[in-house]
């Protein structure tokens, strides 16, 4: 029986001891995908000039975007924030979003060659977000290169949300798989806790947005991608290590 070995920065958290057919890959999209911290960091920091308060260093929020415009404005006008404020700020935070949002957005180097590896082997593919459908659909056609999806579920597309495993079950059925043949690749813990209990692989993007004091080897991945291009070693044909 082969065996598929992950490690952590030199660390091995576990081996996987029995095969697994992989039919179906999945992602989530900020910091995994794309790479749309400029332009959501551009966008809270005009929400602190309206409100007459400093912007904050890019490199500080940069690390944030995976907890999306919640986490962003707790960054920026602290944890306690009154729920009503909060929710006022939110709508103004995704108008200013929605008005360039694809302005410096881009792929992470190497996703464009990832996609277009999955899509000649056949394999179907998808995307599962917590962003708003409309913000979503928004960015997925002005980047212009996800023709090729064969799903994409977002954060109000169901009732749940990530960490909850229905939004990557229903993706999976979408495409007409298993969830036990499915590969989920995200940045956030809620995206390992979500595809876990969907009983998918998981894999943590460590390029995309990850705090320092955040430990994404102990959030129970089954292995870890440096680069987008390091998930084909995980796809059907590849050598196991």
């Amino acid at each position: 029986m082969s065996t598929i070995s992950c490690t952590w920065n030199g660390r091995l958290p576990h081996t996987l001891t029995e095969p697994r057919q992989i039919d179906a890959v999945l992602f989530d999209l900020d910091g995994t995908l794309l790479d749309t911290a400029p332009d959501m960091v551009a966008a809270l920091n005009r929400l602190l000039i309206e409100q007459e308060c400093e912007e904050l260093p890019y490199e500080q929020l940069r690390p944030v975007v995976s907890h999306g415009s919640f986490g962003l404005l707790a960054a920026a006008f602290g944890a306690e924030i009154e729920p009503a404020r909060l929710q006022e700020l939110t709508a103004r935070f995704l108008v200013l979003y929605s008005e360039a949002l694809a302005v410096d957005t881009a792929l992470f180097a190497g996703v464009s060659d990832l996609l277009n590896a999955i899509d000649d082997q056949g394999l179907p593919w998808g995307i599962v977000t917590n962003k708003p459908e409309w913000l979503t659909d928004r960015v997925l056609s002005q980047m212009g290169i996800f023709a090729t999806a064969g799903c994409v579920v977002s954060g109000d597309s169901l009732a749940q949300r990530k960490p909850h495993p229905a939004p990557l079950r229903h993706a999976a059925g979408l495409l007409n798989s298993n969830p036990a043949n499915c590969i989920y690749v995200g940045d956030a813990e809620r995206d390992i806790q979500a595809g876990r209990a969907a009983g998918m692989l998981t894999l943590v993007a460590t390029y995309g947005y990850i705090q320092d004091h955040e430990s994404p080897e102990d959030w129970q991945a089954d292995g870890s991608l440096q680069h987008p291009l390091d998930l084909q070693q995980w796809l059907p044909g590849a050598s196991s290590n």
